[in-house]
C-alpha cells in the first residue's frame, strides 16, 4: 500500500522541490567539508549547510505527513530545535578545543593566547 499515491499534487510538489533543495544543501556541506584545506575551514561548511539542509527536509516531512494525516504534524519541530541548539555548541566546543591544542602545540596557523590586562592606576 503505497501512501505517495494518496498526496496531491498540491502538497507533493512542494515536499519533492523541499527535500531536493534540503539533498542539495547537505551535499554541498559534504562537499565543502573534503574540499578545505584547514580543520577550522572545516567547521563552518558541514555546520551551516547541513542545519539549513535538515531545515529543508524537516519542513518537508511536516507537509508530506500532515497532508496525508489530515492534521497538523508537528514532531519535526523538536528535531530541528534539538539542531539548532546543539549544533552552535557542539561546534564552539570542538573549535575551542582545536584551538587549546594547536597553542599548545605552538601551530603557527593561530595566534598566541591574548595576555590578561594589566592593572593600571588610575
Amino acid at each position: 500500500m503505497s501512501h505517495a499515491a494518496d498526496l496531491p499534487l498540491w502538497a507533493a510538489l512542494p515536499v519533492a522541490a523541499l527535500l531536493l533543495l534540503g539533498a542539495g544543501l547537505a551535499l554541498a556541506g559534504s562537499i565543502g567539508l573534503l574540499s578545505l584545506r584547514s580543520f577550522y575551514e572545516r567547521l563552518h561548511a558541514p555546520t551551516i549547510a547541513t542545519s539549513c539542509g535538515m531545515a529543508f527536509i524537516l519542513l518537508a516531512s511536516m507537509i508530506f505527513f500532515s497532508v496525508l494525516q489530515s492534521r497538523l504534524v508537528v514532531h519535526e519541530v523538536l528535531i530541528g530545535i534539538l539542531l539548532l541548539v546543539t549544533m552552535p555548541v557542539t561546534l564552539m566546543l570542538v573549535g575551542r578545543a582545536a584551538l587549546h591544542r594547536d597553542r599548545l602545540e605552538g601551530s603557527p596557523e593561530v595566534p598566541s593566547e591574548p595576555s590578561p590586562p594589566e592593572d593600571r592606576p588610575s
